[in-house]
């Protein structure tokens, strides 16, 4: 009587890139609801803490509009057919910020991350979508092809770094034998170190395919990755 009630509902959002977004939502409501806006809190293990946060920011912000009158459904109906879109508006602004602070030397510095994957069976989608996730984190680097070797390279900031392995490992980006959608499970982190001062940076994401070793290890090479490649490389030969 004098605390109000708090239930929790999950509820799964298919919009963000045909992934199953399963969104955990807490609700207060105080006692004069809803006279007083509810508490919200949101979280999921597909999305960022900051993005979870703007998805709450933006609920709060509907909420305004139905002060008075019961809203929690019509809030969770909402984010049901928003979600891609505050996702969305989350990037951009984040992307913002990043652009602000460029001039700025960050303790992280620059980080690299190599991954090799075992295949690709939906090849066209697969790569459109990877290179959303690169253009959305700002990541630069390589998505490269040759023969039976697949490889993605990546530079950019550590923690959009990281964001892009969550997304790689959690999102349905391919479709099994039968052709139902699926998650990435044979995939390889072959390296995740921070870019040296001899290495240099890619300016742009690009799908490139090879059709020998020798072409392969010349991107390497111009790339000031020789190292990277001798190390990594010819073992997936074998």
């Amino acid at each position: 009587e004098t605390h109000g009630i708090t239930f929790r509902i999950q509820i799964n959002v298919k919009e963000l890139l045909d992934t199953d977004v399963l969104l955990k939502l807490l609700f207060h409501l105080p006692v004069n609801y809803p006279s007083t806006l509810p508490d919200i809190s949101v979280s999921s293990d597909q999305l960022t803490r900051a993005q979870c946060t703007d998805v709450k920011d933006k609920l709060l912000e509907q909420a305004k509009k139905h002060l008075s009158e019961p809203m929690v459904h019509d809030l969770i109906l909402w984010i049901q057919q928003h979600l891609n879109y505050v996702i969305k508006q989350s990037a951009t602004v984040c992307h913002e910020k990043t652009t602000l602070s460029k001039g700025t030397s960050t303790e992280d510095g620059i980080w690299m991350l190599l991954l090799h994957l075992d295949h690709m069976r939906a090849k066209a989608k697969y790569i459109k979508t990877v290179e959303k996730w690169a253009s959305d984190l700002r990541l630069t680097g390589r998505l490269m092809f040759m023969g039976k070797i697949i490889l993605i390279l990546l530079q950019g900031d550590k923690s959009n770094i990281k964001e892009y392995l969550v997304l790689q490992k959690t999102s349905k980006v391919d479709v099994d034998s039968s052709g139902k959608k699926c998650k990435e499970k044979m995939i390889s982190v072959l390296c995740e170190t921070k870019v040296q001062a001899q290495q240099k940076r890619f300016q742009t994401f690009e799908v490139k395919e090879y059709s020998t070793l020798d072409e392969l290890q010349k991107e390497f090479e111009t790339a000031g990755l020789t190292t990277l490649f001798s190390e990594f490389v010819p073992p997936l030969l074998k």
